[in-house]
């Protein structure tokens, strides 16, 4: 089955679309990625959108426009994956859409929204739309994330070791082979607020690490800043910009934009780095936006002495495009009936079939139920 899989994190910056084929063999699932385009949301969207998270206050007209721009940005996405990537007609489109809120309290998940109407998707496409994934897992019970984590343990089962996979997007995310998976803390959020607010709006994010390569970590910032409650948690557990958004922190009188760069970047390698370790990880394979910072990357490296600390490219998966195909994959397993959840990484009560089926033009017409579900996965 060729399957787009659309993906917007939470820096709210663009649509990820990536194209690939799918298919089974016996237990294990055969992705054959075939390429991935990101389109920006224009800028008026974005502002828009910035303006309307977390802990903003915001009217319902404003989120039925956010969700009708948000499907007709996903849609010109799946278009233009269909038209760029497929070489031929795609099959199904799965849209993770845009989280807007995570409704989660003390440790609990209680409910959570995507934004992105998938009937856009449709109607631009023709194509069925796999749409709003996350919240069967909360009514289940789970946290509603991370739902790559199964695609991760398909992945990476088989590798010698403990081997981790790591996503540093806005949030940063881990899985570790026995289900264990969990938001670690802040990924990119901390620092791009930061970059956008000593910039004056002018850089959306410390391009390359440049400002933190410059500065020096604040150590009394540090220790306040890891003094948060929430890695304290025990997992499965999650968060989102509703905690870490752009009013979280107050940068101490006289402290640079350099050395706030440089706290931040620290911040969130040594919250990554006491997760992993806590999970006894032998590997660490990276994905998500925070992999094209080189500083990030350094400063994580060095976090971690002795624990080699990869790229999902060099396994087969591009890092910039991993949780799109992610949710191509989590598409192709709810067209073919078959769960999309791992209750030891969400903490649910049981595995789910996930997703809202939003027909094409032709009706819809899915595949026959698969005889069981995949135990492995292997790039092609």
């Amino acid at each position: 089955m060729l399957v787009i899989g659309l993906m917007s994190g939470t820096s709210h910056d663009a649509v990820d679309a990536a194209a690939a084929e799918l298919r089974l063999a016996g237990g294990t699932l055969l992705l054959k990625p075939l390429g991935m385009v990101s389109t920006p949301y224009d800028e008026e969207l974005r502002e828009s959108l910035a303006t309307a998270l977390p802990p903003a206050a915001v009217p319902l007209a404003r989120v039925c426009l956010l969700d009708t721009r948000i499907g007709q940005a996903f849609a010109a996405a799946a278009v233009r994956a269909d038209r760029e990537l497929c070489g031929r007609r795609a099959e199904l489109v799965a849209s993770h859409g845009q989280t807007v809120y995570h409704w989660a309290e003390r440790g609990r998940v209680y409910g959570t929204l995507q934004l992105g109407q998938p009937a856009w998707i449709a109607e631009a496409t023709g194509l069925p739309v796999v749409a709003d994934f996350r919240p069967r897992d909360v009514a289940a019970g789970g946290q509603g994330a991370p739902l790559v984590s199964l695609v991760d343990l398909l992945w990476l089962r088989g590798r010698p070791g403990t081997p981790v996979a790591l996503n540093i997007g806005g949030i940063a995310n881990l899985t570790a082979p026995d289900g264990t998976a969990f938001d670690t803390g802040p990924g990119c959020a901390l620092m791009d607020a930061a970059a956008r607010e000593f910039t004056g709006g002018r850089a959306a994010y410390d391009v390359d690490g440049a400002l933190a390569a410059r500065g020096r970590p604040d150590a009394a910032l540090l220790e306040e800043l890891l003094a948060d409650p929430y890695y304290a948690l025990s997992a499965p557990k999650t968060t989102g910009k509703e905690l870490f958004h752009a009013g979280y922190w107050r940068a101490p009188e006289g402290l640079s934009a350099e050395d706030a760069l440089a706290t931040l970047t620290l911040l969130t390698a040594r919250t990554v780095a006491d997760a992993v370790r806590g999970v006894g990880a032998t590997e660490v394979i990276v994905s998500g936006g925070g992999t094209r910072n080189p500083v990030l990357m350094t400063v994580l490296r060095t976090e971690l002495p002795g624990i080699p600390v990869r790229v999902s490219d060099d396994l087969g998966l591009p890092a910039a495009a991993k949780e799109a195909y992610a949710f191509a994959v989590l598409g192709f397993l709810t067209a073919h009936g078959l769960a999309g959840t791992v209750p030891a990484a969400t903490g649910a009560r049981h595995p789910s079939l996930l997703g809202s089926l939003t027909p094409g033009r032709d009706g819809l017409r899915l595949p026959p139920p698969a005889a069981g579900p995949p135990t492995r996965m292997r790039i092609e």
